[in-house]
């Protein structure tokens, strides 16, 4: 399920924060290098936006980006936030690893799990589907690995508890494309091309490094 339904595309491109430091008040100089780099890959992408979420990493990240674009506004959003899109029920997961996406959703807070869910359904209103008026929309997305995890899942309509286990590294490039009367496409996903091969695959499990 997505935004509501609209005339134009809507092209929404999504990021992961640059590299942060261990307390992630800030970013690392290889985070802020991916945060330019991707900016330069953005310059001539017709973005209209650039939303963030309001913690300074995602911030700091966005500032970057910016610094690259011509004239794009930086809108901050409690949405573009890290928060814990949805909580599975055991009887929804695999059985073979129920037990450890159970054991690791249960290291969060409780509110952290209890409220997370109602703003990942308002991000999906927000931030997806089609768009008023005749011209394609572009913006973009600097947020957190779950939430772009659980608006991938939702372009691909995969199970809800789906969002667990899609990684994606800091800096790269996810973008979907949501066009009138059709399935939203995943045209691009953790896309790394605009990194040199010392910056990517940060803030990735290791085991998934390829």
């Amino acid at each position: 399920m997505t935004g509501t339904a609209g005339t134009a595309a809507r092209y929404l491109y999504l990021t992961r924060h640059g590299e942060a430091s261990p307390d992630e008040s800030e970013l690392t100089a290889n985070g802020r290098r991916q945060a330019v780099l991707l900016g330069e890959r953005l310059r001539n992408t017709p973005l209209s936006a650039v939303h963030h979420g309001p913690l300074p990493r995602a911030e700091e990240t966005a500032r970057l980006i910016g610094e690259q674009l011509s004239g794009v506004p930086l809108r901050p959003s409690e949405l573009a936030g890290d928060y814990i899109p949805y909580v599975p029920r055991r009887g929804e997961l695999p059985a073979e690893s129920a037990d450890t996406l159970i054991g690791r959703l249960s290291q969060f807070p409780a509110e952290e799990r209890e409220l997370g869910p109602a703003s990942a359904r308002a991000a999906l209103a927000r931030f997806t589907g089609a768009v008023e008026g005749d011209e394609p929309r572009h913006e973009l997305v600097v947020t957190h690995n779950f939430l772009i995890g659980w608006l991938v899942r939702a372009a691909l309509d995969a199970p809800k508890w789906r969002w667990m286990g899609l990684n994606h590294a800091n800096a790269a490039l996810t973008v979907i494309r949501y066009a009138p009367d059709r399935p939203a496409s995943v045209l691009l996903y953790n896309d790394t091309g605009h990194l040199p091969d010392d910056l990517r695959w940060t803030g990735f499990p290791p085991d998934l490094h390829v």
